[in-house]
């Protein structure tokens, strides 16, 4: 079956990589004539425009939000007029709301095939390496004719239910961890303010029952003062945005996802919007007066 790909940022290249060296044959799309060139030289198939994947059966995309997803797929020129009455399966990567996800999973059952939400967990390593956790909602059938591409690029690959369900399966595990960061965030300055070592108690909590995921990958990162790798505030935010969005239309309380989004509105507002989610530290650090870093560099405003 001849399949595609949309999408070739940070999680989309190295799963299209992965799909390619696994299937043996990937069709991209891009129109820059730079990409296309170094695309072109790993093996895929590179075409400037969407009409040149019609004969794709399965069509992936790994996109940033919302609105480009509903570009690509609904819009003028978009995969269900490309894809019209073709019977395609299109597989979004994505990370969207479960609401858009059902809405562009109706007008594809209706006019092309099927379209299935399937968000990935894992970030770049994970991508890159093909073990990513994939959560799916929509037609099983659809699922289970795709389910050897997703084993191509996840390790763990799950059917969540129907339409919505793996974007509601990816904003909680998403809203789950940006908890965590959050915490971590407002701890880990006090800790410094009541004097512990950071090296130690990073130690201390990676090692005890305060570890989780967030620990282990942000303490060591925000000890050096490293805040470029992984996903930015700004854009990570959407998850907590859509947790709220569903805290309103379930009529739900949800305190600790509500305290968790303020954190992360106040850290855009102080312009920490483009550090990674370790970034959140920088709030209660400027707040409180101290650094969280390696000791031996420890001077206000340095970090090594």
């Amino acid at each position: 079956m001849k399949i595609g790909f949309i999408g070739l940022g940070t999680m989309g290249l190295g799963m299209a990589r992965n799909l390619l060296q696994k299937h043996g044959s990937l069709t991209v799309c891009t129109t820059s004539k730079e990409k296309e060139k170094s695309l072109s030289e790993e093996g895929f198939t590179v075409v400037p425009s969407y009409a040149e994947m019609a004969d794709c059966g399965i069509i992936f995309l790994c996109l940033p939000d919302d609105g480009i997803v509903e570009k690509v797929t609904l819009g003028e020129g978009g995969l269900i007029h490309v894809l019209q009455e073709s019977g395609a399966i299109v597989v979004d990567c994505s990370t969207t709301s479960p609401d858009c996800a059902r809405m562009i999973a109706s007008a594809f059952e209706e006019r092309v095939g099927a379209f299935l939400d399937a968000p990935v967990s894992g970030m770049k390593a994970r991508a890159d390496a093909g073990t990513l956790t994939v959560m799916a909602g929509g037609l099983k059938e659809a699922f289970d004719e795709v389910k050897p591409y997703l084993d191509m690029i996840g390790t763990t690959v799950l059917y969540m239910g129907d339409s919505g369900c793996g974007q509601a399966a990816k904003m909680i595990n998403n809203t789950a961890y940006d908890i965590n960061v959050a915490g971590i965030a407002e701890l880990l300055p006090l800790a410094v303010r009541l004097g512990l070592d950071p090296e130690k108690i990073g130690e201390v909590i990676n090692s005890g029952t305060g570890r989780s995921y967030a620990s282990e990958f942000f303490i060591p990162r925000i000890l050096k003062g490293s805040f470029s790798d992984g996903y930015p505030v700004e854009k990570a935010f959407k998850d907590l945005a859509h947790a709220e969005e569903t805290e309103e239309a379930e009529a739900v309380s949800l305190p600790m996802t509500a305290a968790a989004a303020a954190v992360f509105r106040r850290a855009m507002e102080e312009g920490f919007g483009p550090l990674n989610k370790g970034g959140l530290i920088r709030v209660k650090e400027e707040e409180m007066g101290v650094l969280y870093r390696i000791k031996r560099n420890q001077t206000e405003g340095g970090t090594s």
